[in-house]
């Protein structure tokens, strides 16, 4: 079975962001020091941690193995706003990116938005009682 988180096809940061947008997240967040987060919408900054996360898309492996970067959709804890944030992550990411991937607490399993696993479209959760995602 393949990770479903891995980049299937050819597509670009521009591509996965306007799949997002199309699929409510039309919101931005900007990454800010020790793991904060900036809401574009509502201009309040939280720790990465109060964010919820709702989907996530990595890039690399689809045009260069070495593009290591990824499009996390959120919910703002203060607003609601449903939007995107993009971090790179390995050699390449800052310190303050990576401090906000590993403060991100994934809620996908069993709720919420999940990646389809046979398409790159994002859908509803096939199970949300046992909190499996249809594999």
């Amino acid at each position: 079975m393949s990770d479903p988180q891995y980049a299937r096809d050819p597509s670009s940061l521009t591509a996965i962001l306007a799949q997002f947008e199309q699929d409510g997240f039309t919101g931005q967040f900007a990454v800010h020091d020790a793991g904060m987060l900036l809401c574009l919408q509502c201009r309040q900054e939280h720790p990465a941690a109060s964010f919820v996360m709702t989907a996530l898309r990595r890039t690399e492996g689809a045009s260069d193995p070495a593009d290591m970067a990824a499009v996390v959709a959120l919910l703002c804890p203060r607003c609601g706003t449903r939007g995107t944030v993009a971090l790179k992550y390995g050699p390449e990411a800052g310190a303050e990116e990576s401090e906000v991937l590993l403060a991100l607490e994934d809620q996908r399993e069993g709720h919420g938005v999940v990646v389809d696993r046979s398409a790159d479209t994002l859908t509803a959760s096939s199970d949300e009682t046992t909190g499996r995602t249809g594999e």
